[in-house]
């Protein structure tokens, strides 16, 4: 069976029961109804999220949400915020999928409702080769300025692990504090490895190493998100997953978007 009959058939399953009776919210049937996803992303973060050299919405969640909307018969929408705005986005109803490189953790899900985790990555320290820091100890310091994403995991990370050190937050996606990085308004910065790692080969050659200890207890999920009542839209998007999974659409997907870099030439 193909991919699309095979979603197809699950959003049938799932728009059913919202009418069974069941305690479903209807948001699944009203974005089929309206003929359109929003979807609230925050672009400039490549290769998650961004705005290519043709002017269009691109990359590996977008791809995914494009397929999303495919499967659903309607129309994709993506609404541009910052970091601190997508949250209220998704509650307002502005969105109707927030769809950022975002970690799910107990504060912000007493607020919105994550899906099945699509991916891992691991908090690490960053800094320019020509800097002598080699561990945590030597960033641990209140003359060592760190940059981090403002609201993000990273932050959290960076103020529990490096408490003695200068923590300077900037709005944006994670090629921000490469950038302070290289210019040198930071000493060193905070981020997941992968966000880190796909935006170096766009900066100097050997300009920023990680440092080898990784931060955090193991691998921290990324996950989209719905409105709590959003019932089943959550279940469809884990649908998809799995669905996408079993197909071979999401290991094309990983593979062109976070672990080539062909994705650079084309877009």
């Amino acid at each position: 069976m193909k991919l699309k009959q095979m979603l197809t058939m699950a959003l049938a399953f799932l728009i059913a029961l919202s009418f069974s009776g069941l305690s479903f919210a209807n948001n699944l049937t009203d974005i089929v109804k309206r003929g359109e996803l929003r979807v609230a992303v925050q672009s400039g973060n490549p290769p998650y999220a961004f705005i290519d050299k043709n002017g269009d919405h691109t990359g590996s969640m977008i791809e995914f949400t494009k397929g999303m909307a495919d499967a659903m018969g309607v129309k994709l929408k993506i609404l541009d915020f910052d970091w601190d705005g997508l949250i209220p986005a998704l509650l307002s109803g502005k969105a109707d999928i927030l769809a950022a490189d975002m970690t799910p953790t107990l504060k912000r899900s007493l607020k919105i409702t994550f899906t099945d985790p699509w991916i891992y990555v691991q908090p690490c320290i960053f800094t320019r080769t020509d800097k002598a820091y080699q561990t945590l100890e030597d960033v641990n310091k209140s003359d060592v300025t760190v940059g981090v994403l403002l609201g993000s995991t990273g932050e959290n990370i960076a103020r529990t692990y490096l408490p003695n050190a200068k923590i300077k937050a900037y709005k944006g996606g994670g090629r921000m504090i490469v950038q302070a990085l290289v210019a040198g308004h930071v000493d060193a910065g905070v981020n997941d490895d992968l966000a880190v790692l796909t935006v170096l080969s766009d900066f100097p050659p050997n300009s920023v190493r990680l440092l080898d200890k990784r931060l955090g207890q193991g691998k921290d999920p990324l996950a989209f998100a719905v409105r709590h009542e959003a019932v089943n839209l959550w279940q469809w998007i884990n649908l998809y997953f799995q669905t996408i999974r079993s197909s071979g659409e999401y290991d094309r997907n990983i593979a062109y978007w976070m672990e080539g870099i062909d994705w650079k030439k084309d877009h």
